[in-house]
């Protein structure tokens, strides 16, 4: 059965105890904007506005992501793990983690993130924490390293790694004594952050159960937050609360229609938070947000985030992929989608056929740009307004607008309009929309345009040029 990571994140009064603390100016706790690097802002005649980091902006450029949950769950056929599970489980018989790269790159993902320890508490690297490891598995006869081994192949296919380290631990027996615990956590994560080079993202979630003594763990994350940008300076971090994006609020694949980058961070101070205004926030973002903080939409290709061989005929087909690439990269979101390895170590045919069917069909969906080459006339209208013309080179089926802003400049645009003329002259709205940011790919029934109009009707200070393509159905 899929559980939605939420249903156990059971710290939502403890999150709010933890804010509470933050906000409070806690002095044992040390400032989590300060874990940061330094942040640009865009100077302009309104003053500032938050932007993005190099490695944020590399973030989201990338566009896909692939997550990889593979662990003892896929060997008890269970969605999350209890922490009895015995490693010698562990026993996949063909495992090959350049299949997955392999995979992820012909299919157009350039990261991939691997669950590292999920909620069992079970090790994918031989680790001086806990037993409970590949060591003491069968598999390569306990001298084995997957995370050694996936981004090893992530390298050799050109593919930025990740890894997601679990917060609950349901078999280590100091989860829920806090200073213990936090002392074992983190020194699980300097292991993952010290012995495999490079990481690119650092996933974490606020999962937070009962430990077998029945107390509840108090996650520092201020101090997590902050070993983490020593160790790995160039990483980006998600959690709910970042700091460097955020989760998006679902596991259905969908960023908000509204989808800013930016948020108001005292919302959001910790992760594991509940409420009308956190998942609001999470959402759409703020437009008045004071940190760059863009969101990250995870869904899995089937229904559960493990592999479930009665899930084999329950696949995403490639044309639910694609959908799923416009309710996300196309609204101003990054897609990180879940394909789990089976008993094999392998990902499976039918997950192997949909993703190349998906990159067929984006490829084919984004081939004919009918807008390039032509020339844009940029006009500023007011403060906060603006307007493009373009004039097509010939007139062209359309069913597709894709319009960008200059994010490395920070996000503007509140409110806009699209209009399309017909080879009679004559003017038709195509449709209206909210934010646009890194991309917002507009789909509209097929229409045969010789020009486009995209109109700024509201932003927060002055909007910068806008890139737009138009593209033919394909």
């Amino acid at each position: 059965m899929s559980i939605d990571r939420r249903t156990f994140v059971a710290g939502g009064l403890l999150a709010a105890l933890q804010a509470r603390r933050l906000l409070a100016g806690d002095a044992a706790a040390p400032d989590r904007h300060s874990t940061g690097p330094s942040r640009p802002t865009w100077h302009t005649d309104a003053g500032q506005i938050p932007t993005p980091t190099a490695a944020q902006l590399r973030w989201q450029q990338d566009e896909l992501a692939m997550f990889i949950h593979f662990g003892v769950n896929t060997f008890t056929d269970r969605e999350w793990g209890d922490g009895r599970e015995l490693p010698a489980i562990f026993a996949p018989s063909a495992l090959d983690a350049r299949q997955w790269a392999r995979t992820a790159r012909a299919a157009g993902f350039r990261a991939m993130v691997l669950t590292a320890k999920h909620h069992d508490g079970f090790c994918l690297w031989p680790t001086a924490t806990t037993t409970h490891s590949v060591a003491s598995s069968r598999w390569r006869d306990g001298r084995g390293d997957l995370v050694r081994e996936f981004v090893d192949a992530c390298r050799a296919e050109g593919l930025r790694a990740g890894l997601y380290l679990s917060p609950w631990d349901r078999n280590h027996p100091a989860y829920g004594d806090t200073p213990a615990y936090n002392a074992v956590y983190q020194a699980q994560l300097t292991e993952l952050l010290t012995r495999y080079g490079p990481i690119h993202e650092v996933w974490f979630d606020g999962a937070n159960g009962e430990g077998p003594n029945g107390k509840r763990q108090v996650y520092d994350w201020p101090a997590t937050w902050a070993l983490v940008r020593r160790l790995q300076p160039e990483a980006v971090m998600f959690s709910d609360a970042g700091p460097d994006v955020r989760w998006i609020g679902n596991e259905r694949g969908a960023a908000g229609t509204t989808n800013w980058s930016t948020v108001r961070p005292e919302i959001v101070p910790v992760p594991g938070m509940t409420g009308d205004e956190v998942m609001r926030s999470l959402q759409d973002g703020d437009r008045d947000g004071t940190v760059w903080r863009p969101g990250e939409t995870d869904v899995s290709i089937r229904p559960g985030w493990f592999h479930h061989p009665a899930e084999d005929e329950r696949v995403r087909s490639a044309d639910d992929l694609v959908a799923l690439y416009f309710s996300s990269v196309g609204r101003n979101s990054k897609l990180l989608l879940n394909v789990p390895p089976d008993r094999r170590g392998l990902l499976h045919e039918r997950d192997i056929a949909s993703l190349r069917a998906m990159r067929d069909r984006l490829d084919a969906r984004f081939a004919q740009d009918v807008a390039a080459g032509s020339t844009m006339r940029w006009r500023t209208t007011g403060p906060t307004t603006a307007r493009a013309d373009l004039d097509l080179p010939r007139a062209a089926m359309v069913d597709v607008i894709d319009l960008r802003e200059p994010i490395e400049r920070g996000q503007t645009v509140a409110a806009f309009e699209v209009d399309g003329r017909a080879p009679d002259g004559r003017w038709h709205r195509l449709g209206v929309g909210t934010t646009i940011g890194y991309r917002r790919l507009l789909t509209i029934p097929p229409t045969r345009l010789v020009g486009l109009r995209v109109s700024i009707t509201d932003a927060v200070r002055r909007p910068e040029p806008l890139r737009i393509g138009c593209f033919a159905p394909g």
